[in-house]
């Protein structure tokens, strides 16, 4: 297929601000980064902020009554303010240096999730009650639960998918119940690209009298959320996938349910007044946040925010849609190639695959892949930490997934589609 013009995003103009990706690698061969599902590349605004607060006002912040420390806790609480903003969380009154009352940072949407379960789970979640997962969720959705239910002996139950790789929702009519405690459930699956109707399950969890979680990692970075709209309960994503650096995540928490909630981790920052009888909690956002937090990464997840906010979060979806229908059309063309997930209208910039030379000769998704990086390709190979999806997809071995973002070009498709009809040639030996 010949790449097609796109005037959604001005792209080139766009990756002139990423200088990773005018590199070659190979000696010879230009980057084609095709892995943002991952982690997102970081454009210039993000690197020079994190480095201007390193050079001229890093220090620790809420304790120094010095200008860079204020400087630094401002900027801090700033940033909390812009991811508040970005995913449409409640007004506060807090001031900026203290950021937002539902805003938390973590490390990732790991640590968002664990959090959550250690803390409102273990307070709500008895015995006998269900919590309702999905068989599509990445493990940091799946495994949390399953430690918190065997624990307090409580039961897990599992959403299927259809043969699109559509969720079942007529399961989760069947399960939901009285018994429901919490519903978790990925917004946008990380290998089939599914985006699940998350408002509506959302609803249906409320209507039994469940809390609902939504893992936003991989559908924040890439189309508008809105929590308020969604009416979700808890939003977890993570900032190295929204151009952001690594070592930054984000729980956001309805303001009454994190100020029910016991803290997580223990120390300076979180409380408000210590004895040796005993301490009390200091106020939100704090009160999760003990000890000295990723200062200059809560910085750069800010400067990031406002980068995907100035090139427009509707504008990066609908250029997503065209490219990754452009992807999947052109992709069907290879030889002994297999697509995974749903039409282009109901994912998100993802293209899962597996090759076949014949019936009995499949390549192994590692072997594609040292194969693209040879070409200059970085793809995804594994399970993609999501070992019961492929079980139930019959991909023990795994599979190869490319994905999108603003930065893509549909010349890095092409790119794509030629290195895999080499491997094509290379494993049938013709």
């Amino acid at each position: 297929m010949t790449a097609q013009r796109n005037f959604s995003l001005d792209v080139n103009e766009i990756r002139k601000d990423f200088p990773i990706l005018g590199q070659e690698v190979h000696k010879n061969k230009p980057l084609v980064f095709l892995d943002s599902t991952a982690s997102s590349q970081k454009p210039n605004q993000v690197i020079e902020a994190m480095n201007k607060c390193y050079q001229e006002y890093y220090a620790n912040i809420h304790r120094g009554v010095y200008e860079i420390s204020a400087r630094g806790t401002r900027d801090y609480g700033l940033a909390k303010k812009k991811v508040a903003n970005f995913i449409n969380a409640r007004t506060t009154k807090l001031p900026e240096e203290d950021g937002h009352e539902e805003i938390i940072f973590t490390r990732n949407s790991t640590e968002s999730i664990n959090l959550v379960a250690q803390t409102w789970g273990k307070e709500n979640i008895n015995q006998g009650d269900e919590v309702i997962t999905t068989i599509m969720e990445h493990h940091s959705n799946m495994v949390p639960w399953q430690e918190l239910v065997k624990q307090k002996g409580a039961t897990i139950r599992y959403i299927d998918i259809d043969e699109q790789g559509l969720l079942r929702m007529d399961e989760l009519g069947k399960y939901l119940s009285k018994k429901t405690k919490l519903v978790a459930v990925t917004h946008m699956s990380n290998v089939l690209g599914t985006i699940n109707p998350v408002k509506k399950i959302a609803e249906m969890a409320h209507d039994v009298g469940s809390k609902i979680l939504v893992d936003g990692a991989q559908s924040v970075p890439h189309l508008p959320v809105d929590v308020q709209d969604i009416n979700c309960d808890f939003l977890v994503f993570s900032g190295h996938k929204m151009l952001g650096p690594s070592g930054i995540g984000v729980l956001y928490g309805k303001k009454e349910l994190l100020e029910e909630m016991p803290p997580f981790l223990f120390g300076g920052d979180m409380i408000k007044k210590v004895t040796v009888k005993g301490a009390e909690w200091n106020k939100l956002p704090w009160k999760f946040e003990a000890g000295t937090p990723a200062i200059v990464e809560g910085i750069g997840l800010g400067v990031a925010v406002d980068y995907l906010n100035k090139v427009g979060m509707e504008k990066i979806e609908r250029y997503e849609q065209e490219i990754t229908q452009y992807a999947l059309e052109a992709l069907s063309e290879v030889k002994g190639i297999t697509l995974y997930g749903p039409a282009a209208q109901y994912k998100g910039g993802i293209a899962t695959f597996t090759l076949r030379i014949d019936e009995s000769l499949p390549v192994h998704p590692e072997d594609i892949g040292f194969s693209l990086d040879e070409e200059g390709l970085c793809i995804r190979t594994g399970l993609h930490c999501a070992h019961p999806l492929h079980d139930r997809l019959g991909m023990p071995a795994g599979s190869a997934r490319a994905s999108f973002y603003l930065y893509s070009t549909f010349e890095e498709i092409d790119k794509l589609v030629s290195s895999l009809n080499k491997v094509v040639k290379r494993f049938s030996g013709s």
